[in-house]
């Protein structure tokens, strides 16, 4: 059995490997998908005091610590059981929104356009954000990089520091605005929608406009048959920092809807020997192994799976482009993997009008920012969107408010069953018996993690018992001297 190695996997947060297996015919066998790192941020919650979380659970990762802050933040307020004044729920969800916005633009302009507006099979030079530029022009790569900056500085303002956030404490927020600084945000809260349609533009330009990437979006190897996870408002439509997690099946029938406190119920996790990820599940369903279809345990919770989950967006130009691209892809459900770029477009624009709504609410300069604390320390779950698919934290207590225990779902973990599956489904329609096996057919087979925008420093919270370890002694040459392995 010959084996293909893809390690590292590029333009992706954290460390993970590829395994493609062909069996005697040159056709796929099988295809493991490995994250050879271990994070452990669960454990090292335990024992202390929770209101530190939401500081601490920032440093699990640069790309998304916004998204672990606010999920953090809303546990706290449950162990306490206090619910945050309107002002500070609002300056919480002004803060993410933009997050957001600096999250999806990057990920759709350096992580995801190199493939499309590059090309799949180009050169492995050019497939980057330096190739894109050089393709769509500086101009707008310069807008790229200040409508983001843009949008950390509002991060900055509002939660006290762009990245390691500081702003959430226990029944509401630490700072208000004031209304220079509102006006400020409200102007780049415009600006945000003004990018926005235009990078839907591009992408209609670039990609909906070439018949060879539509096909191979629709007929392509890149299509997973799964259930679709999201959190949705009191109207179903799509809200990413409160409401309910609700989740349709296969043919967009509503399988369950449940609050955060009652998760458990719905949602459980495995484990497998081949990887430090846990593999979450529809739990009434059960698991039923890596298959795909109506009767399989395992989800999606991606941009394109909360669109599926939802009835609609809150937004008005959304909406439109939510009703467009159903409309183009045949109706709901798409199981369409590639189609998670276009779907993470459609909740840039949702981010930055949801944006200039929050910046034009009169409450959004309100004094009041903290709720008193009725209740002594007990146990408390909350639940966000994160770019990258339902984020939960899970906090157990003392009555003095030290952690003794600490269950962490976050986006990507929710995906890995489904990255692996797809990973394998894209390998298995590229690679055959007789073709030569390409580094741009292999950068295609990376197309179809790479539309989940996955975050592996996040996930890696399982420990299946061992920590093994392989060291490659080389030459200066490269030449292997020696291999040590600890199972």
């Amino acid at each position: 059995m010959k084996r293909i190695t893809i390690d590292p996997i590029t333009r992706l947060e954290g460390h993970g490997k590829i395994e493609i297996f062909l069996n005697d015919e040159g056709d796929v066998d099988n295809v493991y998908f490995q994250v050879p790192e271990l994070r452990g941020f669960e454990k090292f919650c335990e024992g202390r005091p929770v209101e530190e979380l939401p500081q601490i659970v920032t440093k699990i990762c640069g790309v998304c610590p916004g998204c672990h802050h606010m999920a953090s933040g809303k546990a706290v307020d449950a162990v306490y059981g206090v619910e945050p004044p309107p002002t500070a729920k609002k300056l919480r969800e002004l803060f993410y929104m933009a997050h957001f916005v600096h999250s999806h633009i990057a990920h759709f302009y350096a992580l995801a356009a190199p493939d499309f507006v590059v090309g799949p099979t180009a050169a492995k030079a050019e497939r980057n954000i330096l190739g894109v530029i050089n393709k769509v022009g500086v101009n707008i790569g310069t807008e790229v990089i200040k409508q983001r900056r843009i949008a950390q500085e509002i991060q900055a303002l509002i939660g006290g520091h762009q990245t390691h956030v500081v702003m959430n404490i226990p029944g509401g927020v630490r700072k208000g605005l004031t209304e220079e600084q509102r006006a400020d945000i409200e102007k780049k809260a415009k600006g945000f929608i003004d990018f926005a349609k235009f990078s839907l533009n591009l992408f209609g330009d670039v990609v909906l406009e070439n018949k060879e990437y539509v096909d191979l979006i629709l007929n392509g190897p890149y299509s997973l048959k799964l259930h679709s996870m999201g959190l949705v408002d009191e109207n179903n439509k799509v809200n990413f920092y409160d409401g309910k997690v609700r989740v349709v099946d296969t043919e967009g029938e509503e399988h369950c809807k449940y609050s955060p406190n009652d998760y458990q119920d719905f949602v459980a996790e495995r484990v497998e020997p081949w990887s430090y990820l846990k593999f979450p599940y529809l739990k009434k369903i059960g698991w039923k192994g890596f298959v795909e279809g109506q009767d399989s345990g395992v989800y999606q919770a991606t941009p394109l799976s909360r669109l599926n989950a939802a009835d609609g967006m809150a937004t008005p130009f959304a909406q439109s482009e939510y009703e467009k691209m159903f409309g183009i892809l045949g109706g709901k459900p798409v199981h369409a993997t590639l189609a998670m770029h276009w779907a993470r477009l459609i909740e840039l624009l949702y981010s930055a009008e949801r944006s200039l709504e929050l910046a034009t609410d009169p409450d959004i300069i309100g004094k009041d920012l903290r709720s008193p604390l009725p209740n002594i320390p007990n146990e408390g779950i909350g639940i966000v969107e994160a770019q990258r698919g339902t984020l939960t934290h899970h906090y157990i207590t003392d009555d003095k408010g030290l952690v003794l225990k600490a269950n962490l779902i976050v986006g990507t973990t929710n995906n890995n069953a489904a990255i692996c599956m797809s990973l394998k489904k894209a390998a298995q329609g590229l690679i055959k018996k007789g073709v030569e096996v390409t580094d741009g057919i292999l950068n295609m087979i990376e197309m179809a993690f790479r539309a989940y925008d996955p975050c592996f420093s996040c996930a890696t919270h399982s420990l299946p018992g061992e920590m093994p370890m392989i060291v490659n002694i080389r030459e200066m040459d490269g030449t292997l001297i020696r291999t040590v392995k600890r199972k």
